[in-house]
C-alpha cells in the first residue's frame, strides 16, 4: 500500500501524482503510466518533449522566414569618435575653434576624408580598407542611449538594462533561447576578449535563463578556461555520466533550482568542447595567404585580427553568436595617436573578414555589427580629446537581411544629436532580433512572477533597413 512517509520529500504533505505513483507499490504505476504515454502520445510531440527536456540547445526554427542565421559583432569598447571615422561633417570642418551650439569648441576632424564606392559615402583615411567595403554596409546614424556612464551604457548595449544591479539576459542568451545552436558540439554564443572593466560576466550572461544559455568566454590565443582534461577520455565520459545521473535526480526533487538543467547541459557541453574547440580555434592551420589578408601577427597588436579570424571560423562551425573585442577607445586624452593606433588594429581585418565571409557565401546568412556603446562630442576636451556623445552616434550592419549601401538616420551638422531616424537601445535590440526571425514582443521568459524580454516594455523594429 501507499504510505507517504515514504516519499523522498521534505514537507510530506505536498505530493504530487506523479510521486505518489513512483512511490506506490514498488513504483509499478509509474512505470506503467510512463509506458502508457509512450505509446498514445503521438510521436511528433514525443520528440518535441524530448527536444526541450534533453537538447535545449538543439536548433528552433525562427519565428517567421528571414535570411540572417548567425551574428558576429565587432564590439569597439570604450566609444569610437564618429566624426573621426565614419561621420563626416562639413560644416564641423568649416567652424573647427568656434563655439558650439551647446557650449564648448568646435573641433574638426585632423584625419582625411573621401567617398568611395558607388554610392558615394564617406569615410576616414583611418578605414580606408574597409571602405573599400562601404556599398556592402547599412549605416544606421541616429543612434542614442540613456546614460553617459561606460559600465551602465556597456551594459545596456549587452542586455538591454541600463543598472547593474538589474541583472538580465545578454542579447547573445536571448538568441539562443530563441534559436537555440547549429552545432551541438560547440558553444552557441562565444564571447572572445569581453571588456573586462564595464560589467564584466554581465554582459555575456544568461542571469535568470537557464545557464546554458549564457556566452562561452574565450582569449584571442584560443585559450578557454579549464577545458583541458586531466583525466582519461573513457574515465572521464563514466565521470560524467554518474554526474549528470545525480544532477537529474536532484532536478527531479521538488524545489529543485529551474539553473539545474542549464548545469547539466553545460557539463555534458565542456565534455563535448575538449576533443572539437582547440583544433577549430587554431588559426595557425589557416593558408597564409589567408593569415596575411588578416593581417595576423603575433603580440597584441594582432589580437583583433586573430578573433576576426576565429569569428569566422567559429560562424563557419555553427555557432550563433560570436563577440569579438577591440578596448582603448575612451579618448578623452590622445585622442589622435590613439585613434590611429585603434583604427589601424581593426582595419584590416574588418575589411578581410567581409571579404572572406562573402567569398565562403557565408555573409548571405550572416549578419555583421559594428559600433559601440555610444559616440563622441564635436567639442574638445582639453588639448587632445572628445567627451562622451549619448545623443547621437552611429553603428554599421552587413550581410544577411540588410540593405546594402545604405544609410538610415543622420545627426544634426556637427554631429552632436540624432535629428532623423532616431533610434534607441531598445530599437537595435528589437530589430536585431528581427532580423533574425524574432519577435521582440512575443520572446519572453517567466521569471518572478512576470514575463521578461530583452527590450522590456519598449522598442521599435526599424524595417527601413530590410533588404
Amino acid at each position: 500500500m501507499f504510505d507517504k512517509n515514504d516519499l523522498p520529500i521534505l514537507n510530506p504533505n505536498q505530493i504530487t501524482r506523479r510521486q505518489a505513483l513512483k512511490a506506490a507499490n514498488a513504483g509499478f504505476g509509474y512505470l506503467a503510466l510512463a509506458s502508457l504515454l509512450r505509446e498514445t502520445a503521438p510521436r511528433t510531440a514525443a520528440a518535441s518533449q524530448e527536444t526541450a527536456a534533453n537538447r535545449p540547445l538543439a536548433p528552433k526554427p525562427p519565428q517567421f522566414p528571414v535570411k540572417a542565421k548567425r551574428i558576429i559583432f565587432l564590439y569597439m569598447d570604450g566609444a569610437t569618435s564618429q566624426m573621426d571615422t565614419w561621420d563626416y561633417k562639413a560644416k564641423l570642418q568649416e567652424d573647427d575653434g568656434k563655439v558650439g551650439p551647446g557650449g564648448g569648441t568646435l573641433t574638426a576632424s585632423k584625419f582625411k576624408f573621401a567617398q568611395y564606392g558607388e554610392t558615394g559615402t564617406w569615410v576616414s583615411e583611418l578605414y580606408s580598407n574597409v571602405a573599400k567595403h562601404v556599398d556592402k554596409l547599412c549605416f544606421i546614424r541616429g543612434l542614442h542611449t540613456d546614460t553617459p556612464a561606460h559600465p551602465q551604457a556597456v551594459i545596456q548595449l549587452h542586455t538591454g538594462a541600463a543598472q547593474a544591479q538589474l541583472t538580465r539576459p545578454s542579447m547573445g542568451a536571448w538568441l539562443m533561447y530563441g534559436l537555440g545552436t547549429e552545432n551541438q558540439d560547440l558553444p552557441g554564443y562565444i564571447t572572445i576578449n569581453p571588456p573586462p572593466n564595464f560589467g564584466g560576466a554581465v554582459n555575456y550572461g544568461s542571469a535568470f535563463l537557464p545557464a546554458h544559455y549564457q556566452g562561452t568566454r574565450i582569449n584571442d590565443t584560443g585559450y578557454l578556461p579549464n577545458l583541458k582534461a586531466q583525466t582519461a577520455t573513457s574515465l572521464q565520459r563514466r565521470q560524467i555520466d554518474l554526474l549528470q545521473s545525480m544532477n537529474r535526480d536532484l532536478a527531479a526533487t521538488p524545489g529543485a533550482p529551474d539553473q539545474l538543467e542549464g548545469v547539466i547541459q553545460s557539463y555534458e557541453l565542456a565534455f563535448k568542447m575538449q576533443g572539437k574547440v582547440p583544433e577549430l580555434l587554431d588559426i595557425s592551420k589557416e593558408p597564409q595567404h589567408v593569415l596575411d589578408a588578416y593581417g595576423v601577427k603575433p603580440g597584441p597588436d594582432g589580437a583583433f585580427a586573430r578573433q576576426c579570424l576565429m569569428a569566422r571560423r567559429l560562424s563557419e562551425a555553427g555557432v550563433r553568436f560570436v563577440e569579438i573585442c577591440q578596448p582603448g577607445w575612451d579618448h578623452h586624452t590622445n585622442l589622435h595617436k590613439g585613434l590611429i593606433k585603434n583604427c589601424a588594429a581593426t582595419d584590416q581585418p574588418t575589411a578581410a573578414l567581409l571579404a572572406d565571409l562573402e567569398q565562403r557565401g557565408m555573409l548571405e546568412d550572416t549578419l555583421v555589427l559594428f559600433g559601440s556603446e555610444f559616440g563622441r562630442l564635436p567639442t574638445a576636451q582639453g588639448q587632445d580629446g572628445r567627451d562622451h556623445n549619448i545623443t547621437g552616434y552611429p553603428m554599421w550592419l552587413a550581410g544577411a537581411g540588410v540593405k546594402k549601401g545604405f544609410s538610415y538616420g543622420a545627426t544634426d551638422e556637427y554631429g552632436r544629436h540624432a535629428v532623423e531616424g532616431r533610434m534607441h537601445t531598445t530599437d537595435l535590440h528589437a530589430t536585431l532580433l528581427a532580423l533574425m526571425g524574432l519577435d521582440h514582443e512575443s520572446l519572453t521568459y517567466r521569471y518572478a512572477g512576470r514575463d521578461f524580454r530583452l527590450t522590456d516594455v519598449k522598442g521599435n523594429v526599424v524595417r527601413e533597413i530590410f533588404a
